[in-house]
C-alpha cells in the first residue's frame, strides 16, 4: 500500500529545464568586476595621506 504523497510524485512529471542564455561571454562579467574594482581602488588611492595634509594645514603636531 503507498501513500497518497508517493502517488503524487510517481504521477507528477517534471518539465524540461531550459537553457538560460547569459547576454555576454562569462569572462565579460569578470573583467567588468575587476574594472569596478580598479576604479575603486584609484578613488581610494587619491585620499591617500589626507588625513595628515588637513592636520598639518591646522598648524596642529601630532609629534
Amino acid at each position: 500500500m503507498k501513500s497518497s504523497l508517493v502517488n503524487l510524485a510517481a504521477e507528477s512529471t517534471v518539465p524540461k529545464l531550459e537553457e538560460n542564455h547569459l547576454p555576454m561571454p562569462h569572462i565579460v562579467y569578470g573583467i567588468i568586476a575587476m574594472g569596478v574594482f580598479l576604479a575603486l581602488l584609484g578613488l581610494l588611492w587619491s585620499f591617500r595621506n589626507t588625513a595628515a595634509k588637513t592636520a598639518s594645514a591646522d598648524g596642529k603636531s601630532e609629534h
